[in-house]
C-alpha cells in the first residue's frame, strides 16, 4: 500500500509548479476568506451510561441509545471486509487491507481515529483555538496521552501540505473527510497512500459524517456509529437539563469589530450551524433566505441589511465583550433582535470553544457543558 518515498517526493517537486500558491483547502475565495479568520475552518469520549435505576424519560431514551450502540459495537466483533471502497468527490478510494499506519490532516480528523483506539502516525496541527504544547486541541493531546502516546508526530499544514513529511511517516491509508482539498492536492498525496477526502462537498462533513466516515476507512464502521449514538444519546441527556432553548433560533456569524460592513452567517452545511441545530436551534430563516447555492457553507450580508435578520433570537460569534458593545452602538446592527436584547454568545477565538464549537466526536463531551451554559444565558435574555 505504501509507495516508495523518493519517487513520491520527486513526483511532488514536479509537480509543485501546478500548486504554486495554492493553500490546503481547495476553497473558493470566500470560503478562504472566512475560514482564514475563523481559522477553519479530547478527551476520550465519555460513556453517558444511565442509571438503569432513573424512571424519567431522558434516561429511558440514554439507554435505548446505549442499547443500539452496544449492539452496533457487538456487530463490530466481526472482521470487517477488507477491499473497503469509500466514493467521494474525486472519484473513489479503495483500502486493500486493514490499515495500521494511518495519517489523518486537516480540521479533527484524528479524533474519531483516537476515540476508536488507535493512535494515528501523523496528524495535523491544530490551527484556531486553545492549543496544547504539541499543537493540538486538549481534547485530542488527551486522547493520545491516554493511549500512551506522549509525542505524537504532528504536521505543521496551516500554509500548505508538507508532503515530504507525510511520506516520511510511511502511511498505509490518509484520511481527511472533513477538509478543502484541491483535486491537485488529493492527486499528490494519493502518490503517498490512499486518500478519503471529503465525500461532497469541501468543509461541509458534520461531526457524525466524519467519525462514520474515518471510522469505515480503517474498518471500524460499526465501532464508529456507536460512538455517534453514544455522542447523541450524551447531547439529548444534556439538553434536558436546558429547556430554555427550546423554541429558539440562533445564528453562528463572523463578524469584523473593525469592520462590519460585511459580515457572514453560517448555513446549516456547516458544522458550527448543523451543531446549533443539533443542539435544538433553528436557523434563522432569514439566513436560509441568503443562500444561492447548495454548495454555500456562509453567507455574505451587507450592514446595511440588517433589517433581514429580524428572526435571530440568539446570535453567536467569534469574539469579547468589545465586538458587543460595538455592535450595539451601531445604529444597524443594534437593530438585530439578539444583539438589542444582548442574547449574544461570545466566543473568544483562543479558548476551548472556539474549536469545540465547530465539533468532533472527542470535542463534544470535552466542551458540551460549556457551550450550553453560555446558550442558556442568551436564552435567557430573548424576549417575545
Amino acid at each position: 500500500m505504501k509507495k516508495n518515498l523518493l519517487s513520491i517526493i520527486t513526483a511532488i517537486t514536479v509537480a509543485g509548479s501546478v500548486l504554486a500558491g495554492c493553500g490546503s483547502t481547495g476553497s473558493s475565495d470566500n470560503e478562504v476568506a472566512v475560514k482564514n479568520e475563523t481559522a477553519a475552518e479530547t478527551a476520550e469520549a465519555e460513556n453517558n451510561d444511565t442509571n438503569n435505576e432513573e424512571a424519567d424519560s431522558t434516561s429511558e431514551d440514554s439507554s435505548a441509545a446505549e442499547t443500539e450502540s452496544e449492539e452496533a459495537a457487538s456487530d463490530s466483533n466481526e472482521a470487517a471486509q477488507f477491499p473497503i471502497t469509500i466514493k467521494h468527490a474525486f472519484g473513489e478510494t479503495v483500502i486493500e487491507s486493514e490499515p495500521t499506519r494511518i495519517v489523518t490532516l486537516s480540521w479533527g480528523n484524528q479524533d474519531p481515529i483516537l476515540a476508536l483506539g488507535v493512535v494515528p502516525v501523523g496528524v495535523s496541527a491544530a490551527n484556531f483555538g486553545l492549543m496544547t504544547e504539541n499543537k493540538l486541541h486538549p481534547w485530542t493531546d488527551d486522547a493520545f496521552n491516554a493511549l500512551g502516546e506522549t509525542a505524537p508526530n504532528v504536521f505543521n499544514d496551516e500554509t500548505g501540505w508538507d508532503y515530504e513529511a507525510i511520506a516520511a511517516s510511511e502511511p498505509d491509508v490518509i484520511i481527511a473527510s472533513y477538509s478543502g482539498f484541491t483535486e491537485e492536492e488529493y492527486n499528490l498525496l494519493s502518490e503517498i497512500a490512499p486518500v478519503v477526502p471529503y465525500l461532497e462537498t469541501a468543509w461541509k462533513t458534520n461531526w457524525r459524517e466524519q467519525t462514520i466516515t474515518n471510522a469505515t476507512a480503517i474498518g471500524k464502521k460499526a465501532e464508529g456509529e456507536a460512538l455517534v449514538a453514544e455522542a447523541d444519546a450524551q447531547i439529548k441527556e444534556k439538553l434536558a437539563e436546558y429547556p430554555s432553548l427550546e423554541g429558539k433560533t440562533a445564528g453562528y456569524f463572523w463578524i469584523s469589530q473593525d469592520d462590519m460592513s460585511t459580515f457572514y452567517a453560517y448555513l446549516p452545511s456547516d458544522p458550527r450551524a448543523s451543531f446549533l441545530n443539533d443542539l435544538g436551534f433553528a436557523t434563522p430563516q432569514s439566513i436560509l433566505n441568503l443562500a444561492t447555492s447548495t454548495d454555500d457553507f456562509s453567507v455574505t450580508i451587507s450592514r446595511e441589511n440588517t433589517e433581514l435578520l429580524n428572526d435571530v433570537d440568539i446570535l453567536v460569534a467569534y469574539g469579547d465583550q468589545g465586538l458587543l458593545e460595538a455592535m450595539q452602538a451601531d445604529p444597524l446592527m443594534s437593530q438585530i433582535p439578539a444583539v438589542k436584547n444582548g442574547a449574544v454568545v461570545l466566543i473568544d477565538s483562543t479558548s476551548s470553544l472556539a474549536a469545540s464549537a465547530n465539533p468532533s466526536i472527542l470535542s463534544i463531551p470535552y466542551a458540551l457543558d460549556d457551550y450550553l451554559v453560555l446558550l442558556d444565558e442568551a436564552a435567557s435574555k430573548v424576549t417575545e
